[in-house]
């Protein structure tokens, strides 16, 4: 389907959703387009619903040689989130499944409810060797999803069990239910967790992120995290050119004032059908800054809206780019929020016995 060809969704029908529209996936030969049928009888569409559906998960763990990342491994407990961050970069992933990028991405969601028996089941596999796990990298493991299935609890359970080191991200104040789980671990040294506060501007924020925690509240979580001995990064994700880099400073201190001990950032990154839903978006909530906005996150990837080039992709190039570092490089040290965290526990790891299984006397 050519790039200007959509379909845009009623405004009262997608109220709170952050995509536009539903455009078709990469991997689909045809797009679903509604028509009249000539009856032109007035017809009043449903709101968009959330859709949840059940996936017998094979494997958890999924592994990367990434440069850009600083794990190797991460899981997943659920495809899709509900919070429908227009700018989200694993929005292409609901391609996979035959599915939009778009409003299906954040409204059609799938729940693996076998994901912490498949999980357990890795790690005692002989040939696995631990290293700090990731979850949260692509979709959030506390979206409100997880208050009714409990499918990350039970994850973060078993992994409490294994000793295993685990790094969660995360914009759900969800989290904080699972607090006797994380201070245990954080004891042990095997935790740390990024709460992403993209702005202190709650009106940007339900904008941009149309279904998470308005930013107050997740300075909070990092109040409570940090309170229970959970080691916290603020993470000042993605920085959007004209909306919300000039906060840099003002987050960061705000998340040194709720406890964060450490802070990170990313430039807006628009891979695949990002870019197109993105730029539907702009022009929509901020239509006299859209083609400002945009000319300046091209000029960070060589004339396009995105460059996946290893090294280059998370923080782009040129003078705007080495500007947005230099800033927050001074504000993390001036608070420091840039001093080396000490690794994640991998020494602790053990395989604890199966109900059944014969008890070593030694």
């Amino acid at each position: 389907m050519d790039d200007t060809e959509y379909h845009q969704i009623d405004a009262e029908r997608r109220k709170a959703r952050g995509a536009l529209t539903n455009r078709t996936g990469r991997f689909e030969g045809q797009a679903r387009v509604r028509v009249s049928d000539g009856w032109e009888i007035e017809e009043d569409l449903p709101p968009l619903r959330t859709e949840v559906r059940e996936e017998r998960a094979r494997s958890m763990i999924t592994y990367n040689r990434s440069p850009d990342l600083p794990f190797d491994r991460s899981i997943n407990p659920y495809r899709g989130c509900e919070h429908g961050c227009i700018y989200c970069f694993a929005r292409p992933s609901h391609a996979y499944l035959g599915l939009s990028p778009g409003l299906d991405f954040e409204t059609r969601l799938v729940a693996r409810p076998n994901a912490p028996a498949v999980l357990a089941a890795e790690l005692r596999k002989p040939s696995y060797r631990v290293a700090p796990l990731a979850i949260g990298t692509n979709t959030d493991p506390y979206q409100p999803l997880e208050r009714d299935r409990g499918i990350m609890r039970a994850c973060l359970k078993v992994l409490h069990e294994f000793r295993h080191p685990v790094a969660i991200v995360t914009k759900g104040t969800l989290i904080e239910r699972d607090l006797d789980i994380l201070a245990d671990m954080a004891a042990m040294g095997l935790v740390r967790v990024g709460v992403s506060v993209t702005t202190l501007d709650s009106g940007l924020s339900r904008a941009m992120e149309p279904r998470v925690p308005v930013p107050a509240r997740r300075l909070a979580v990092i109040r409570a995290l940090t309170g229970a001995g959970v080691p916290v990064r603020i993470m000042t994700s993605p920085i959007v050119p004209m909306l919300n880099d000039h906060e840099i400073e003002a987050l960061l201190e705000a998340g040194k004032a709720a406890g964060a001990d450490a802070a990170s950032w990313i430039m807006l990154r628009l891979p695949l059908e990002v870019s197109p839903l993105f730029r539907e978006w702009l022009e929509e909530a901020f239509p006299l800054r859209a083609a400002r906005i945009m000319a300046r996150v091209r000029e960070m990837h060589g004339g396009a809206d995105y460059s996946a080039r290893w090294g280059h992709r998370m923080r782009g190039e040129g003078e705007y780019a080495r500007m947005i570092s230099a800033r927050f490089a001074a504000a993390a040290r001036r608070l420091g929020l840039d001093a080396p965290q000490p690794p994640l526990r991998c020494d602790l790891f053990r395989v604890p016995a199966r109900p059944g299984d014969q008890l070593s006397l030694f």
